[in-house]
């Protein structure tokens, strides 16, 4: 997911590392330099984009500043592997600038407004879209003239502005999945639930069993609007999710409040005191035991399973089960990382050219030795590295009729950050007569946002 950024604010420079970040990293070989400060400068910009310009393609020199929000160690090391792959194909030198990711949202205006990299870690749909209409990035439309044929219309699309270029090159993506330990559903006698009554039965059954029924940790914020994306596309559809975020239907409006009411359903059986836990230690409560399922992403809970060398052969998931029988399980939260050029770059020639590598099948597979949890976007890929939870990955998406962004990236920025309080609160008493103060609140943030 995932990914809140709060226009620029920096009010949160306190929290902890997360979205894929659990532990130092380990540092680039030879070809690439790891270095600090990517977010110390700040300044003013133009909202000028420019038009596409010609890449060089082929070899260049000089180097390449790479802007990272790969802070964790196993997509620090898989990320450093890709780029000195980029840098010995390109001959150009590759300097990466790691930042937690929450710092690296949270200041990415003023990031990008200022001192940029040449190249930055980011997010495809609007996110992307909303930094290309600021004119904070240049439009790639030269290297998607050589890369297109790899990738699908989907992806293509995903990589489009609003003004119809291209702004991002996608990598990989990742399903929102229910997490499990395939060794304690066998020696529990547990089932799959496939509906809303069996996953609340299940769940019943594990609190009965002295087992957190689900691990949660929300203290980063953003998981938890996961949940409210599941919730929401189960019960009123993937088109009521894309309309809620772009505010053509309102926070008050009876289908979010039948969300909330689903939520408050299953708070009981969700680990307690989950705004003051990260993430990662949630994901420590399913690798130990202690909890029986967790609701996140494959690049957080499977991540942190092979950063903790856990047994990752025992992880296994399952789709979140059917709420609303129009619905069913067709759609999901499988959000598309990637990457782009800042307005600044000094070096663009350079950058283009590792852009135009990253893009190929060759690159996504020799990543994907090194990633265990994301699954590549190249048409065509072959990787016979993938492990059981990549495999499922792939075919649990293609199942699915759409899939989503996550709401802090299929949402204004401001908007996303407004519910990370919201929800916050709504994890503290999920009352009724809560729920609806809280929608009202939501409303008026989103009428003085999309204004």
């Amino acid at each position: 997911m995932s990914d809140v950024e709060s226009a620029g604010s920096g009010n949160n420079a306190g929290v902890s590392p997360t979205r894929r970040n659990v532990l130092r990293g380990v540092a680039g070989a030879a070809g690439v330099a790891m270095a600090g400060g990517l977010l110390a400068a700040c300044g003013s910009d133009d909202d000028k984009k420019s038009s596409p310009s010609k890449s060089s393609g082929g070899t260049v020199g000089g180097t390449v500043t790479f802007g990272s929000n790969y802070s964790d160690a196993a997509p620090k090391a898989a990320f450093a592997a890709l780029t000195q792959a980029a840098a010995a194909s390109t001959k150009a030198q590759v300097k990466i600038n790691t930042v937690d990711h929450n710092t690296f949202q949270q200041n990415i205006t003023s990031y990008l407004q200022g001192t940029p990299d040449d190249l930055f870690t980011w997010f495809a749909g609007y996110r992307m879209q909303y930094f290309a209409a600021q004119g904070l990035a240049q439009p790639l439309d030269d290297v998607w003239e050589k890369i297109g044929g790899n990738f699908g219309d989907a992806a293509k699309k995903l990589s489009t502005g609003l003004d119809g270029h291209q702004y991002l090159v996608p990598l990989y993506n990742y399903p929102w999945v229910v997490f499990y330990n395939k060794s304690q559903f066998k020696a529990k006698g547990y089932s799959i639930p496939t509906t809303w009554d069996d996953y609340i039965a299940l769940a019943k059954k594990m609190k009965g069993d002295g087992i957190v029924p689900i691990a949660f940790g929300d203290k980063d914020g953003w998981p938890a609007l996961g949940t409210f994306d599941i919730l929401n596309m189960r019960i009123n559809g993937y088109d009521y999710h894309v309309k809620l975020m772009k505010h053509e239907i309102p926070w008050t409006d009876q289908g979010v409040h039948t969300v909330f009411q689903h939520w408050a359903e299953i708070m009981p059986y969700m680990q307690t005191g989950a705004n003051g836990r990260i993430w990662q230690d949630a994901a420590k409560t399913l690798e130990t035991k202690k909890a029986g399922m967790m609701f996140q992403g494959t690049n957080q809970v499977a991540a942190q399973y092979v950063s903790d060398k856990a047994n990752l052969d025992d992880l296994d998931f399952f789709t979140f089960p059917a709420i609303n029988p129009a619905y069913g399980q067709d759609y999901m939260d499988a959000p598309t990382d990637g990457f782009m050029l800042s307005k600044k770059a000094k070096n663009p020639d350079a950058a283009k050219a590792i852009l135009e590598y990253i893009g190929t099948g060759q690159a996504e597979s020799d990543f994907l030795k090194t990633d265990q949890w994301d699954v590549g976007l190249a048409t065509g890929l072959q990787v016979p590295t993938y492990n059981a939870i990549q495999k499922k990955s792939v075919t649990e998406i293609a199942k699915c009729k759409a899939v989503a962004q996550f709401m802090d990236r299929d949402a204004d920025p401001a908007m996303a950050t407004a519910m990370i309080s919201i929800i916050q609160k709504f994890i503290d008493d999920p009352s009724t007569g809560n729920i609806a103060s809280l929608q009202k609140s939501a409303e008026s943030q989103a009428k003085a946002i999309y204004s």
